[in-house]
């Protein structure tokens, strides 16, 4: 058959194999450069896992944050020296006793407070964060000890070491928490219980600092009634917990000033009565005195560490406001104020108490031993600081609960970051209300210091005990210490905070077993989420699908297509497996939100079961994740990272949203915003094979151009509505039952916590939301 010829004699039939071949070239260069912004996104992902997040505040930054630490941190631990010598001693106790109680203060004050937490423990920390839970996040970074979310790559960033690069005493300790299940649940069990005590510790810090303040109002009005104190003490908390929105950085500046003149007020009457009473009492920085108290005292000595222990409560919060004030400014807050005010207070009232002639300054030990005509000044200082030594804790439980969020072990509850400048401080309204609610009636069931002091010291030493067990694995498998100056350091603080311990434990059934029972319950509902989610992580995993699972292309040419409005958009078909058939094409732009980012050709589940519904898809199909950052803001033009979803449906990309927490990004522009990203994409691989003689025939051009006419049709936004119901199993009836009734309470949790999407701020009108059935 001879060929044709056009109008100028060439060979259109000759001429038709080089521009085939040209399309080909076209193409290909097209997914080259494709594959190139697929790396380049894979690199930013990983640079956004890996990114430091502590802050190094250096000159005025460094100041400020102190003092702001002044303000929350100290009030805890800076009140003590109102009740600790009336929790230690039922009578006048003689010089040796006072003096080796003394002692004890003192040593503790150095070697807990100081050495063990401002030197050793702060250095401990993940990422900038602190707390218990962040020394079990630190050790399953360096150890293969947690389970992760298969469908998030990198929930929980590994820098595990080389084998070769470890002590011998680190691998073998290493290998076995990553061989042995006990330890693993034991150390999620430490991790997860040092929170839930830090918490209750939240519940019961305000209403032991306010009650012993307001109970001081009795050395000028004895006649105030319990009710009254009571009263006094409940109003201030309510005013306490309405300040928390104003955000860590407002309220601990505000708050810093109180702080300090607390502080050096209590400086200045230890001084005083040193000077003018029984400075002889100095004495007491020999640990002689110490070990002389205990062994002369025997058992009612040990039993007084109770009381005693009261002097450093508040030291979790040096540790646990880690990450809203950073390292350098807590020690240096630490070690130029709130240590040598501490010390002259405690001094200085031991120094009354010693010659007190009326033997009662011990029972109220703060406001009887003010100097002459300080004591109205005292009683409102007191009064303020009391008030702020509750902030210590309120802060430390919102710092928590963002950790343990993070890592799945709480739901999703509101969080507002309260500061620009410093990234980590948060406040968490939901929890405000709940630990307001719960003070509030600790203050009015216990009503008096005494009481609540049996509940409170328990808190502290726990935390404090798993503190250093958990330390202790962190020198070995982290900082590679050898195991013999590891093993000094836990022995020595093991002792001494397990002396603290077990006295402390005596007074479980004096009032201690309240906060046990409320660890227990908050300890239960974390590692109940986490296994929940464990399980759904399971069933999720199971169900992902690939693009070629569920569609493929029709071998009809799309320009058969019976769609006049699109003639050129390729047919697509469900497979056999999903039942087969058509899938039409509506115009318009779809915007299906991830759950999680996915990767190479696996899809949202979300575009799955609304494909399988309504065998429909929009014109053009945005695939969009919201990355949140742990910085403030995210400049305009580095939020969006913009990729071709899957080369099996056209017109298909993936948007990931890379925000800070004060971007306000999902707004009800969203759509036009993210076509204009779509389009920025499609023009700059453009223009980057723009010199190719091949640039034509890449098929940009067309996805252009229907990108343009689809912005004028609707935008609808598609989220999914995931409903989890219990798959039936085989095996033993009680494991069975346990399971399900465990399954049952996760699920309960999930219905009724926030979803991640609940601030939506969009248009509802093109708002779809598709229901679909997960097994677990």
């Amino acid at each position: 058959m001879p060929s044709s010829k056009t109008d100028d004699g060439r060979d259109a039939a000759g001429d038709a194999e080089p521009s085939k071949t040209n399309a080909v070239e076209g193409a290909g260069i097209r997914e080259a450069w494709e594959l190139e912004y697929e790396e380049k996104s894979r690199r930013i992902a990983e640079s956004d896992l890996n990114k430091r997040q502590k802050q190094n505040h250096k000159g005025f930054l460094l100041l400020w944050v102190a003092w702001q630490s002044t303000g929350v941190i100290y009030g805890d631990i800076g009140t003590s020296p109102l009740y600790v010598y009336s929790s230690t001693f039922t009578s006048q106790p003689s010089w040796d006793d006072l003096v080796g109680s003394l002692s004890i203060i003192i040593w503790s004050l150095i070697l807990i407070v100081s050495i063990k937490y401002c030197f050793i423990v702060l250095s401990a920390d993940d990422d900038g964060q602190g707390g218990t839970f962040a020394l079990y996040s630190l050790l399953a970074r360096h150890a293969n000890i947690v389970r992760r979310d298969p469908n998030v790559s990198g929930l929980v960033r590994i820098h595990r070491q080389p084998t070769s690069d470890m002590r011998p005493s680190a691998r073998t300790v290493r290998t076995f928490l990553e061989k042995s299940r006990i330890s693993q649940h034991a150390l999620k069990v430490m991790g997860v219980l040092g929170v839930s005590m830090v918490m209750a510790d939240g519940v019961l810090t305000p209403a032991q600092s306010v009650l012993g303040a307001i109970q001081g109002i009795r050395v000028t009005n004895p006649e105030l009634g319990t009710n009254a104190i009571v009263g006094i003490s409940c109003a201030i908390l309510v005013v306490l917990f309405l300040l928390q929105p104003f955000g860590t950085s407002k309220v601990g500046t505000a708050f810093a000033p109180i702080v300090i003149i607390w502080l050096l007020f209590n400086l200045c009457c230890g001084i005083y009565n040193l000077a003018l009473y029984d400075y002889s009492v100095l004495k007491a920085f020999s640990p002689h005195y110490a070990f002389g108290y205990l062994i002369r005292n025997g058992r009612a000595g040990w039993e007084s560490l109770g009381g005693l222990l009261l002097a450093f409560t508040g030291v979790e919060a040096l540790f646990a406001d880690l990450g809203a004030f950073g390292k350098r400014g807590i020690q240096l807050s630490w070690f130029f104020l709130a240590l040598p005010c501490l010390l002259f207070a405690y001094i200085g009232q031991a120094a009354y108490i010693s010659v007190d002639p009326t033997q009662e300054a011990y029972t109220n030990p703060f406001f009887n031993t003010l100097p002459p005509g300080s004591l109205y000044f005292g009683l409102v200082i007191a009064v303020l600081a009391a008030i702020v030594a509750s902030q210590a804790m309120i802060t430390s439980s919102f710092q928590l609960l963002s950790q343990i969020m993070r890592l799945s072990y709480f739901p999703h509850i509101k969080t507002t970051h309260t500061s620009k400048r410093f990234h980590e401080q948060v406040y968490m309204p939901f929890a405000n209300w709940l630990l307001m609610i719960g003070t509030v009636i600790v203050t009015a069931v216990y009503n008096n210091t005494t009481s609540l002091g049996n509940a409170y010291g328990v808190c502290v030493i726990i935390v404090t005990m798993i503190t250093t067990c958990m330390l202790s694995l962190v020198a070995i498998v982290i900082w590679r210490i050898p195991s013999p100056f590891v093993l000094f350091f836990f022995l020595v603080f093991a002792a001494l905070e397990g002396a603290y311990m077990t006295s402390a434990l005596r007074k479980v059934p004096d009032g201690a077993w309240f906060t046990l029972v409320l660890a227990a319950i908050l300890s239960s509902t974390f590692i109940l989420w986490r296994w929940g989610k464990e399980r759904q992580w399971t069933a999720e995993g199971e169900d992902s699908i690939k693009t070629s699972d569920l569609l493929q292309l029709s071998r009809t040419s799309s320009r058969q297509s019976t769609n006049k409005e699109m003639p050129h958009q390729p047919q697509l078909i469900l497979t056999p497996m999903f039942g087969g058939g058509t899938i039409s094409t509506a115009s318009g732009l779809g915007i299906f939100f991830e759950k999680v980012e996915a990767s190479g050709d696996v899809i949202p589940k979300v575009f799955t079961q609304f494909i399988r519904k309504f065998k429909s898809r929009p014109e053009v199909i945005i695939f969009f994740h919201m990355r949140p950052l742990s910085v403030p803001t995210v400049p305009i033009e580095e939020r969006f990272v913009t990729t071709r979803a899957t080369s099996h449906i056209p017109s298909s990309y993936r948007i990931t949203l890379r925000h800070g927490y004060l971007d306000d990004v999902l707004t009800p522009d969203l759509g036009s915003i993210i076509a204009d990203e779509v389009a920025r994409f499609l023009r700059t691989v453009s223009a980057s094979i723009g010199a190719n003689p091949h640039n034509s025939l890449n098929g940009l051009d067309e996805e252009l151009r229907t990108l343009e006419r689809v912005r004028s049709e609707q935008t609808v936004y598609v989220l999914g509505k995931q409903v989890m119901r219990i798959k039936k199993k085989n095996g033993n009836v009680v494991k069975r039952l346990f399971r399900t009734m465990f399954l049952h309470a996760f699920l309960w949790i999930r219905e009724n916590s926030r979803a991640k999407l609940a601030d939506l701020d969009m248009d509802y009108n093109n708002l779809v939301e598709i229901g679909f059935v997960e097994e677990i």
